[in-house]
């Protein structure tokens, strides 16, 4: 399990991105008092149900 911010690093995208992709459902999490953690499977899984981009 990693952090929002760690897991924003691993995506290339941006810590507020995470946060908000947490906040609508798109990326399950666990919190753990304050802090919000992500499994790799649930990070997985997120990349797995994107669409690719067309050619």
């Amino acid at each position: 399990m990693n952090t929002g911010a760690g897991r924003a690093e691993s995506l290339a995208i941006g810590r507020s991105t995470v946060y908000e992709l947490m906040a609508e459902g798109s990326l399950r999490y666990i919190k753990l008092g304050r802090t919000r953690r992500i499994r790799r499977s649930d990070l997985e899984a997120y990349v797995a149900s994107l669409a690719p981009l067309p050619n």
